[in-house]
């Protein structure tokens, strides 16, 4: 006899997190943001619980930090953080696209082509926020196809760090030509069922992202110098005081 019971309902605990958990993933909130209770829990439209519950989660995941206070901080990476970050991305999201290789079907080429132009076309109308959304797509749905739960959760866990980031640099993405995006050669490559080199494609853009973005983003262990402002003139100066006598 099949079982027609519905799986329970999640508990609103559960809603919550998983939404602010795409939403981290997404790059909906910036570095350095601030997420308080009150805030989230209007948003979601629920009791603080369940926004205090989700905030807790993540940041037991390393995806937030948490004030003594309650409020959630999104965290900014460190440049050893980034590449740290970047070198398990560069370990783990091939070793996905190798297994997902040989389980795609026709109808997921086709998917994924679509996400490769839509990529194309919103970066001609100088659209980050479509770029990154079509690059966000093309990924998780290899990662997905890889059939691999254990190793799509932890990059899941990843790409919480990695969509703040990626947020906050969408411009500088933009910017980027060229794109360092091998989607296509990915493709072309699990077409042909070879696994392998889809790896080494990924691995490939995703080493030179990485090495893009530390060239050209500021970090939050950078030195934060004064560029520009021991240039200023003090206002007593010799210059000011005979313009101030004209005047």
């Amino acid at each position: 006899m099949q079982d027609t019971t519905e799986p329970p309902a999640a508990s609103l605990e559960d809603q919550a997190f998983q939404r602010l958990r795409q939403a981290l993933m997404e790059g909906l909130f910036a570095p350095g943001q601030k997420l308080s209770i009150r805030r989230i829990a209007a948003a979601l439209g629920t009791s603080p619980m369940p926004a205090r519950t989700a905030l807790r989660r993540l940041a037991a995941e390393q995806a937030l930090d948490v004030l003594s206070s309650g409020t959630a901080i999104v965290p900014r990476l460190s440049r050893g953080a980034f590449k740290e970050l970047a070198t398990i991305r560069a370990t783990l999201e091939p070793l996905a696209v190798g297994m997902a290789a040989g389980r795609l079907d026709e109808g997921q080429f086709d998917g994924l082509e679509r996400m490769i132009r839509a990529g194309d076309a919103a970066r001609a109308r100088n659209d980050p926020e479509g770029v990154l959304r079509a690059d966000r797509d093309f990924l998780l749905s290899l990662y997905r196809a890889a059939e691999a739960p254990m190793l799509y959760g932890i990059i899941e866990s990843l790409w919480l760090r990695r969509g703040p980031l990626f947020w906050d640099a969408r411009w500088i993405i933009l910017g980027r030509n060229p794109t360092g995006n091998q989607h296509r050669e990915m493709l072309s490559a699990l077409r042909a069922r070879d696994g392998a080199t889809a790896a080494a494609e990924l691995k490939a853009e995703i080493d030179a992202a990485a090495d893009y973005l530390l060239s050209r983003l500021q970090f939050a262990d950078d030195p934060h110098g004064s560029e520009g402002i021991e240039r200023l003139k003090p206002l007593a100066s010799r210059e000011f005081r005979s313009k101030a006598k004209v005047a």
